[in-house]
């Protein structure tokens, strides 16, 4: 169940995004446990400092897809490198493959949000069980963050949050501005913008009303058919000379709309679990995330935790950072697997100097 490696060379600079060989300053073991129900069981890496007695302890929490204990997307171990960042410090650290990846069990694609928090709490349960842990925190990245605010305002297990990008307003806000953000982003014209925005909002509003009924696939395809109906009337005229080159994707987006992730995605409501949170909250965005728009999301955590009483409440605006807290230049999705950082060290610096005193 647990697999040890000791290892002994300290190596006294820290860059993040940066490894250092196959040697580190702590202990790296291979462990598995299951959820309440047994349904699931996760198969995950703790790092644990050296030479401590006693040490707080972080689970990670992953954004939306199916990725990896190392948190990989585009090519960037995001959670890999947090791992050994935050270990280095005193923190021991636990990232688990998601649900159907690697050595967890269970369906991704059956699961929601709420499933999610669940799994990390199931990971924070985990980890109290060991004496030598005497607090534990979550890190949730993106979707990850909305998993990180309904597990601490579901349960009193645990003593501290971190969002990186955590969505934390309401599901269908949050797809509008996401999808606007991104044609905004694209090298399309402004004709083809407003067409994009349209259909996108149209499927996402009918989605929301018709979430959980079964009613939901036929008026999916009914409001595309109305759109795609006035649309190319409206195309041929503006130009009746012009070949359509702009694409619209149905039954993908119903197949996607249909499923119980997606449901419960475009009804979530954040307020009720912000409004529970009691322990310290660390809330990080970057100014040119297209994926989750910062102003909104942290103005939220803010908000809502100061009103129901929580006075323990950091935000910060990253700036020239995207999604993966990578300093971007054009910013865009496609860019992401181009550049060489794997997480900004002034977010990194950021999120140790507020955890400093869960070393004291």
């Amino acid at each position: 169940m647990l697999r040890s490696l000791m290892l002994v060379l300290i190596i006294p600079l820290l860059v993040p995004g940066r490894t250092y060989g196959q040697v580190f300053p702590y202990r790296s073991d291979s462990v598995h446990f299951s959820n309440a129900d047994g349904s699931v069981r996760f198969g995950g890496t703790l790092t644990i400092p050296a030479g401590k007695k006693s040490y707080p302890a972080i689970v990670l929490i992953s954004g939306t897809g199916k990725q990896d204990r190392d948190g990989t997307m585009a090519g960037h171990p995001m959670f890999r490198v947090l791992a050994d960042s935050l270990t280095r410090r005193g923190f021991a650290v636990l990232r688990t493959d998601d649900r159907g990846v690697g050595e967890t069990s269970g369906k991704y694609e059956d699961a929601t949000t709420k499933d999610f928090a669940e799994d990390a709490l199931a990971a924070v349960r985990f980890l109290k069980q060991h004496k030598a842990i005497r607090k534990a925190g979550v890190i949730g990245h993106s979707e990850g963050g909305a998993a990180a605010i309904i597990a601490a305002g579901s349960s009193r297990d645990i003593d501290f949050v971190i969002t990186l990008a955590g969505l934390a307003i309401n599901g269908l806000d949050a797809l509008k501005l996401q999808n606007y953000a991104i044609t905004r982003s694209a090298p399309i014209s402004d004709y083809d913008r407003k067409r994009y925005d349209t259909i996108n909002t149209r499927m996402f509003d009918t989605v929301y009303r018709y979430a959980g009924t079964p009613e939901l696939e036929s008026k999916l395809r009914s409001t595309y058919a109305a759109w795609k109906q006035a649309d190319d009337s409206a195309f041929k005229k503006d130009f009746p000379d012009k070949y359509d080159h702009m694409r619209f994707f149905p039954e993908s987006y119903i197949m996607q709309a249909t499923g119980p992730w997606y449901q419960y995605h475009i009804r979530f409501n954040p307020l009720p679990f912000l409004r529970q949170i009691k322990v310290p909250i660390l809330a990080l965005n970057g100014d040119k995330d297209i994926m989750v728009t910062y102003r909104e999301n942290l103005d939220m955590i803010a908000t809502t935790l100061k009103q129901a009483g929580n006075g323990q409440v950091t935000t910060h605006v990253l700036l020239g950072t995207n999604h993966l807290f990578q300093h971007c230049v054009t910013c865009t999705r496609e860019e992401i697997s181009t550049l060489k950082e794997d997480f900004s060290a002034e977010a990194f610096t950021i999120i140790i100097q507020w955890l400093q005193p869960f070393l004291e």
